[in-house]
């Protein structure tokens, strides 16, 4: 198993969670996205699309990091990162996408480069961008978990799920990018738990390899 990231990439950090939860290794491959070996041949003959994370295995090739995560699951059941029940099943997904597909792709490297180098926006624009779509996620993200009796330790129970996976990199990414975070009691109380694993902590930008 081989696997492209980038320490700073949200997408590649919930890979590195959800291979610490199963207790998986890969050979690491690092895609230096601030220097562009993203659009490098070499990489896009791996991901045609030119982002992070990437697996390989046995010639077959994934991208996308919820759908390497829940193959993950699929071929490697333990401990399960999706819940049995098919409607707690949906709901988690529910959380994981509403980070996933709602926050983090308005927010992300290139998103915020064509800001700065198409369309002219100096370094607070992007900043008041960052935190207003953080905003807008976070808020109803936080409804969402508090009116709902499924929310434990984490945001599915006493247990770490998918929906975990993505929130954590977005609220580390949210306290870096300086993003007021007190009116997301629910959501921190839950992050928090969950980088208090072994699992999340290991998977932690900075401490990764090519951290620079």
């Amino acid at each position: 198993m081989e696997v492209y990231g980038y320490f700073r990439s949200s997408a590649a950090y919930r890979l590195r969670i959800a291979l610490n939860l199963k207790g998986l290794t890969a050979e690491q491959h690092f895609i230096h996205l601030r220097r562009k070996e993203q659009s490098s041949p070499g990489y896009l003959a791996v991901n045609p699309m030119g982002l992070v994370p990437a697996l390989v295995e046995d010639g077959r090739t994934l991208t996308q990091s919820l759908a390497i995560i829940e193959y993950l699951d699929e071929t490697h059941p333990t401990p399960l990162l999706l819940p049995r029940d098919p409607f707690d099943r949906a709901w988690v997904r529910s959380v994981a996408l509403a980070v996933a597909c709602d926050i983090h792709p308005v927010n992300n490297l290139r998103i915020l480069n064509h800001l700065r180098d198409d369309l002219g926006q100096d370094e607070q624009a992007r900043n008041a961008w960052y935190a207003h779509w953080v905003a807008e996620g976070f808020r109803g993200l936080e409804a969402m978990l508090a009116a709902s009796p499924r929310p434990g330790t984490f945001c599915f129970g006493d247990v770490p799920t998918l929906a975990d996976i993505c929130l954590v990199p977005q609220v580390f990414n949210a306290e870096r990018m300086n993003c007021p975070l007190d009116a997301y009691p629910t959501l921190r109380r839950v992050a928090d738990a969950a980088r208090a694993l072994p699992a999340f902590q290991a998977a932690e930008p900075g401490r990764q390899p090519d951290a620079d």
